[in-house]
């Protein structure tokens, strides 16, 4: 199943849920009694509409359809309660940090680690992004991120994957030199990242990547490819199964002393070679307005967004 947020473009009211097939929305409200009319209200009793939505989807191809070009896309989660962003690949740990002339550092195989970004500042596929003022070096970040369907504190890795009620794409717009200024202190990223984060194109529950799934002793693994390209021309390439922390060991970490509530976003990290700081901008020049980036990613669909001058 595919979730996705819209509004109409004639009608700029509150974003609501719609089902995807045959690329199209049907509106959920619409096709399913009783159905909360935006994606928060939706995940806050996910363990309940979960089974129901299964059921109700064949009836949805009875029901009056909406063409994308009629809607404005925003992220699946409009307003996340959270995001936390991990650092879960090791080759982008290992290219970035050699970048420095910084080896590998030993604590990073210990645990997942990560830090809270702004969950005020999300955009939808095609949601043009403003070049910030502030910056020389924009890149993109090349990954997906998980969304939290049912409250837990201090859960097990074997459990954790039973809370995730999607995945969608992520990329994690980054300033780059104000991200090495910060970091330079001890804290941070911040400013370096809090401006912007682009989801979508759509939520695509845990079903519908069954046939890419790995059962493991820490969670599971999908083998789905990755790809990053801008203005038509392949940047980056990699696949979700060459993560080193699976989802399920982000949650638990995530989860440690700390409740995690429905529509919480968790993001991977970026894949290796899923930016322009690994790539090196003697190869990749950084993005500029005018650029166009799309995120790729195998059953999940493509992220696409314009850079915008700032006027």
């Amino acid at each position: 199943m595919r979730l996705i947020s819209y509004k109409h473009k004639n009608n700029d009211h509150e974003w609501r849920t719609g089902i995807v097939q045959h690329d199209q929305i049907v509106d959920l409200a619409s096709a399913v009694q009783d159905a909360p009319s935006d994606m928060q209200q939706l995940l806050h009793d996910w363990a309940a509409w979960y089974p129901r939505l299964q059921q109700e989807i064949e009836k949805a191809n009875t029901l009056q359809r909406i063409e994308f070009h009629d809607v404005v896309i925003g992220p699946p989660i409009p307003r996340p309660a959270s995001f936390r962003d991990f650092y879960a690949f090791e080759e982008h740990v290992k290219t970035a940090r050699g970048r420095r002339g910084l080896e590998m550092i030993p604590e990073w195989y210990a645990f997942p680690v990560f830090y809270f970004s702004n969950a005020a500042a999300f955009l939808g596929d095609q949601m043009p992004l403003i070049h910030p003022k502030t910056t020389q070096r924009l890149d993109f970040e090349l990954e997906i991120a998980c969304v939290i369907g049912k409250a837990g504190m201090d859960i097990p890795v074997e459990e954790a994957d039973s809370y995730i009620a999607g995945f969608a794409i992520l990329n994690d717009w980054s300033a780059r030199d104000l991200q090495m200024e910060e970091v330079k202190v001890g804290l941070g990223p911040a400013k370096g990242k809090d401006f912007a984060t682009s989801m979508g194109p759509w939520l695509v529950t845990p079903d519908e990547l069954e046939e890419r799934r790995t059962v493991t002793e820490q969670g599971y693994r999908y083998d789905l490819g990755m790809v990053a390209r801008v203005n038509g021309e392949e940047y980056s390439r990699g696949n979700v199964r060459d993560i080193y922390y699976t989802f399920a060991q982000m949650i638990a970490r995530a989860s440690q002393d700390c409740k995690l509530y429905p529509g919480d976003v968790i993001g991977s990290g970026t894949v290796g070679t899923g930016c322009i700081l690994e790539l090196g901008s003697e190869n990749r020049p950084w993005l500029t307005a005018g650029d166009k980036v799309e995120l790729e990613v195998e059953k999940l669909g493509v992220l696409r967004t314009t850079i915008l001058e700032n006027k």
